[in-house]
């Protein structure tokens, strides 16, 4: 792919993204339209089995660009936010797990784009903000919402303050916070981890995430219970059955 605003490599079923766009990763529409390539590219690849997603330099993502807002011509902003909301569900959407290695500021679209992913790990430095409120706009309340307690969300969208690594490790926001240094490698990890495991229970799982997430646990049990039913014949199931009675690691074929 011929990428301008990300990078990407790929290595031992991981892929890492970054957001490549000096100087804070800011969200134009260039970017949108990458993210949705990608992603969507990603979730069909048989050689990754799981996306970091990260950012250039200091910043993970300072939000959007506002030297390309809409025009006030009519049906501009239904299109603009047609299109912004299409960057952030294809991470929500994309059938592998997404791990956030958030390295620095994650303000507005950037802190939505972070919390759309399936696990969050931040450096001490890297922190979430919401500054909707204090440039006349509002946005990102259903996002915040699935990760910060009511209480928590309501002050981070009416204040706009940052909320940095360790804290929201202390909050239950993220799964881990690191040294700077450290971060991309303890992204890389997790996603080596998910490598290890069946991809198509891994898809599984994640699909049961995305269903299940409004559902009672009555229907949500059921439809878990389906995809077991499925997955118990499947190629993956047998090879770490076999495993098992062999006393040897399983290994996955794409």
């Amino acid at each position: 792919m011929n990428l301008e605003t990300l990078s990407l490599t790929v290595a031992d079923y991981v892929a890492v993204v970054t957001i490549n766009r000096a100087p804070v990763n800011a969200q134009n529409n260039k970017l949108r339209d990458e993210m949705q390539v990608v992603m969507d590219n990603l979730g069909d690849r048989t050689d990754v089995r799981a996306i970091v997603l990260t950012g250039a330099g200091k910043a993970f993502s300072a939000g959007a660009d506002l030297s390309e807002r809409p025009s006030q011509e009519p049906g501009a902003y239904t299109t603009h936010n047609r299109r912004v909301r299409a960057s952030f569900d294809c991470i929500l959407e994309c059938p592998k797990p997404v791990i956030a290695a958030v390295n620095g500021p994650a303000i507005g679209a950037g802190c939505v784009t972070a919390l759309c992913c399936d696990i969050l790990v931040f450096s001490e430095k890297g922190y979430l903000q919401m500054t909707e409120v204090t440039v006349g706009l509002a946005g990102g309340v259903s996002h915040v919402r699935r990760h910060l307690g009511e209480s928590d969300a309501r002050l981070m969208l009416f204040t706009a303050r940052r909320i940095y690594g360790p804290e929201l490790l202390r909050m239950g926001v993220a799964s881990a916070c690191t040294a700077p240094e450290e971060l991309l490698e303890a992204a890389i990890g997790i996603a080596r981890d998910i490598a290890k495991a069946s991809p198509s229970a891994v898809r599984a799982a994640k699909a049961s995430f995305q269903v299940t997430e409004g559902q009672s646990i009555y229907e949500g049990y059921r439809f878990e219970q389906g995809q077991t039913k499925a997955l118990s014949t499947s190629d993956d199931s047998a090879e770490a059955m076999a495993a098992f009675r062999e006393k040897r690691a399983p290994v996955f074929r794409p």
